[in-house]
């Protein structure tokens, strides 16, 4: 056998975009002016820079920029290149569109990495191809690619879940997997003595309430730093075989390092930050690119990657106005209830025969299936489904993809499919990300993230120039944050058009129009060409907004990696001094939420500090605890937390703490009800209104009542039980009502009162209230007297006569209503809350004056037979 002939070496030009030329496979003609200019750029701009982004809309050509940057740099300076990519499917298409459009020969690599054959790896390890494969090759504890030296990062902005799963514990109790259903068993009874006894009732799932969905708490940084020797050894002891024990391998010496959230049957342990800088497959890289048609502002890509500085590259002149494709909204619930709204789904998958449902959960997408199923009976494709291969769904009419939980990553373009449905808003996705929006009220923080998703969300079949899409936007918070003037003006000019020309479309409409308008959109002749000419002098109107504070949360940015690489290292001392920076930087009134939350960091820094030897930062702890409770006045979690810090709440802070816990009830419940239509509110409103007029059905219309004013509510039909009762935190109100009493003549007997008086006793033993726990029995009858025999037990009971409580309750109602007015799309926003609380005090709704109102309301005074 002859020896083979040493392989020449390909010589490269001086700038990516000239490379182009030297492809003579390609089938694209030419590089687009915009691909060109970017790929300039970055030679002059990023090519020694250790991080560099550059956002390229979706459908410009990104892919190709891309491969271009990659496939010159592994020629220039022989290095090893690796393509990232979100998903498999994504990797298979990058491959494909390299090899057959572009003529440049990568090798993908997907699966596990003990079956990539001896070939790829040695094409890899020698320079000869650029790898194509998924993040989670590069994040996971015995990466085959440990030492590449580029790494460029496509759809950056989905790079979050990817990355920081390397670094998250997620156990949850609706796990398939028995071993992580056990290990959450296990972890719970830990926590058990870490917790409030209401926020572990929650967690195991034996309370219930109606934010479940949106409940989250978090353990305090001492909390868990005490318990961190009994969890890392409960969880070792029963993790097994369970995929969790790859993440648990990379934070189990660090716990003191992460922070630990509950929600409904799921527990979360993780870094603020992922702490990339300790993964040499990431961080040893000469450089990391990230591409992305929406990177973001305020630092987020910083946090998301864990990287202090990325520098970004200018987006081409002209992408800043106009975008790709052209999409069709449609907001039928503003106009449709929910019967005509399932018909209107069913009816328009029909007439497109081919449609895409994006939902927000497994639960939504098995409800979605049955749908089509019954009623027109088109093949369902899932997720996985076409992960393995798009083409069954793309290449058959009759078809519906249902995928749950994903807003991005999987691609419909051409004519792959014309219909889209997307059903929620893809907010906070994981505990912590709840935690700042709903406890902290620090959305701002997430604002852009949550933009982005949505971005990605509507863009999932308009994918190139000539691609056109209906979007029809389901769920009253999505069709809220969408119709929102105040954060459209945030959009890209080409969304806030085709926005608003489908809000005005959908508005005062029936199905049959919306049905006829779909239509028209599908023939895309000249009666549609009239409506985009609309959209496009909406959009000669639009102007983009810079989002306020991004500014400091960008100068900032560098700090909180700092914080978090101390707090790893076990460096509390810098980490403290790192918060403080954090802290002299965040200024802005509409940050306070999260200065609050890094006033508490800085607290748990000192304190940790004072406990290892740095006894004079005692004093430094006590201090920030008591700013982060001043810097977000009344935030129920730095309430309660104060006191495991062993500082002594005041009586105001207390009291002001369960108004504000009213309030985030409050606020969960209206946007429950929508705040895009009316009718869901209205009903609710009415249905209140009709159940408390009739003595029989009093009871309901109470209960109701209380949750539409932002008490957990409850009413238990067992033996000796109350009727309905109200909570915030450690204030019970618990009623006997008499509503079906003939009148003011009616005694009330020493049964009753018996009755009344005994439920505080139910209480704390059903309700799992603690010892300090105020709770009132309220007696409402129309009654004004009672017998003598009934005095005695009623010295213990309150007393509102039956139609003082029903006017009082229109009130409410009327209150109610009032502040839904002026709720933002979303929620989460501190200064609604603030006005919110200051409303329901002034009408005297709130917890703690009703509690002192009823507390001078004794029935053995008020219906005392004085003759």
């Amino acid at each position: 056998m002859a020896f083979k002939q040493p392989t020449p070496r390909t010589v490269a030009p001086d700038s990516p975009d000239l490379l182009f030329r030297d492809l003579p496979r390609r089938k694209h003609p030419s590089l687009y002016d915009h691909q060109g200019q970017t790929l300039r750029t970055y030679v002059a701009e990023g090519l020694a820079k250790p991080d560099v982004a550059l956002q390229l809309p979706t459908g410009s050509g990104k892919t190709l920029v891309g491969l271009l940057l990659a496939e010159w740099r592994r020629r220039k300076f022989q290095e090893k290149v690796v393509y990232l990519c979100p998903t498999v499917q994504l990797v298979n298409q990058v491959v494909d569109e390299a090899t057959n459009k572009y003529g440049i020969s990568v090798q993908g690599f997907t699966g596990p990495a003990n079956k990539y054959s001896a070939e790829a790896k040695a094409s890899y390890n020698s320079a000869e191809r650029v790898a194509v494969t998924t993040y989670s090759s590069i994040f996971n504890t015995r990466p085959f690619f440990a030492a590449p030296d580029i790494i460029l990062l496509d759809d950056a902005h989905a790079a979050e879940n990817y990355i920081a799963t390397n670094w998250t514990l997620r156990i949850s109790r609706h796990s398939d997997d028995e071993v992580d259903v056990g290990l959450f068993d296990a972890v719970s009874a830990v926590l058990k003595s870490a917790l409030s006894s209401t926020s572990y009732r929650r967690l195991i799932g034996d309370l219930h309430a109606e934010d479940d969905g949106l409940w989250v708490d978090k353990l305090s940084t001492a909390r868990l730093s005490d318990i961190a020797e009994e969890l890392h050894a409960v969880v070792t002891a029963n993790i097994g075989e369970s995929k969790q024990r790859y993440p648990w391998q990379m934070i189990s010496d660090h716990l003191v390092g992460c922070q630990l959230y509950v929600g409904v049957r799921e527990i979360l342990v993780r870094p603020l930050i992922p702490p990339t800088w300790t993964h040499s497959a990431f961080a040893s890289a000469a450089q990391r690119i990230y591409m992305s048609a929406t990177l973001g502002a305020g630092g987020d890509l910083e946090r998301l990657t864990g990287r202090r500085s990325i520098h970004r590259l200018p987006i081409p002149a002209g992408w800043d106005r106009q975008g790709i494709g052209r999409r069709f909204f449609v907001f039928p619930g503003m106009s449709l209830d929910a019967n005509e709204l399932r018909a209107l789904k069913l009816q328009m998958m029909r007439q497109a025969r081919r449609a895409a449902v994006l939902v927000p959960s497994k639960r939504a997408a098995r409800e979605v299936t049955e749908e089509i199923a019954q009623g027109i009976g088109f093949s369902v494709y899932t997720a996985a489904d076409l992960e393995r291969s798009r083409s069954a769904f793309t290449t058959q009419e009759n078809s519906i993809a249902v995928i749950a939980n994903r807003y991005d990553g999987i691609d419909f373009p051409n004519d792959d499919c014309r219909l889209l449905f997307i059903e929620g808003l893809p907010r906070a996705t994981n505990l912590q990300e709840r935690f700042f929006v709903n406890r902290m009220g620090a959305g701002l923080l997430l604002d852009e993230r949550i933009q982005t998703r949505v971005f990605q969300a509507v863009g999932r079949c308009t994918r190139g120039l000539n691609d056109y899409s209906a979007v029809v936007v389901l769920g009253d918070d999505l069709s809220a944050y969408l119709a929102d003037k105040k954060r459209r003006k945030f959009f890209h000019p080409e969304l806030q058009a085709e926005i608003e020309f489908g809000v005005e479309q959908s508005t005062g409409i029936d199905k049959e129009a919306i049905v006829d308008n779909f239509a028209i959109f599908l023939r895309h002749d000249s009666e549609w060409e009239a409506a985009n000419e609309g959209i496009i002098e909406l959009r000669a109107g639009s102007i983009q907004e810079v989002r306020p504070a991004m500014q400091q949360l960008e100068r900032i940015v560098k700090h909180e990696i700092e914080w978090q690489e101390a707090i790893w290292q076990g460096d509390y001392i810098a980490a403290y001094e790192s918060s403080r920076e954090i802290l002299a930087a965040l200024v802005d009134p509409l940050l306070r939420g999260y200065r609050a939350l890094w006033h508490y960091l800085a607290g748990s820094s000192a304190k940790t500090a004072a406990l290892n030897g740095g006894k004079s930062f005692s004093g430094d702890a006590i201090d920030q605890f008591r700013l982060a409770k001043e810097a977000a006045k009344g935030i129920p979690w730095l309430v309660a937390l104060a006191t495991e810090e062993g500082q002594v709440p005041s009586a105001s802070d207390r009291e002001q703490s369960a108004v504000m816990a009213q309030v985030e009830n409050l606020e969960a419940h209206l946007l429950r009800l929508g705040t895009v239509q009316n009718r869901d509110f209205n009903s609710f409103e009415a249905r209140v209104r009709d159940l408390l007029s009739d003595g029989k059905t009093f009871e309901e219309g109470q209960k109701l009542l209380g949750r539409h004013i932002g008490f957990e509510v409850g009413k238990e039909e067992s033996d000796a039980s109350p009727d309905p009762w109200w909570r915030v935190d450690d204030a019970v109100i618990i009623f006997e009502d008499h509503a079906n009493a003939k009148g003011a003549s009616t005694v009330i007997d020493a049964t009753k009162a018996r009755q009344a008086a005994s439920h505080v006793e139910w209480a704390r033993a059903f309700l799992n209230v603690p010892n300090e726990a105020e709770i009132i029995p309220v007696l409402v009858s129309p009654s004004s007297r009672a017998a003598p025999g009934a005095l005695p037990s009623l010295s213990r009971v309150s007393y509102w006569e039956l139609g003082a409580f029903r006017a009082w309750a229109d009130t409410a109602l009327i209150a109610i209503r009032d502040l839904r007015r002026t709720l933002p799309a979303g929620g989460a926003d501190l200064l609604w809350r603030a006005s919110a609380a200051t409303a329901l005090s002034s009408a005297k709704l709130d917890v703690i004056s009703l509690m002192h109102w009823l507390r001078s309301q004794p029935a053995d005074k008020l219906l005392r037979d004085e003759q």
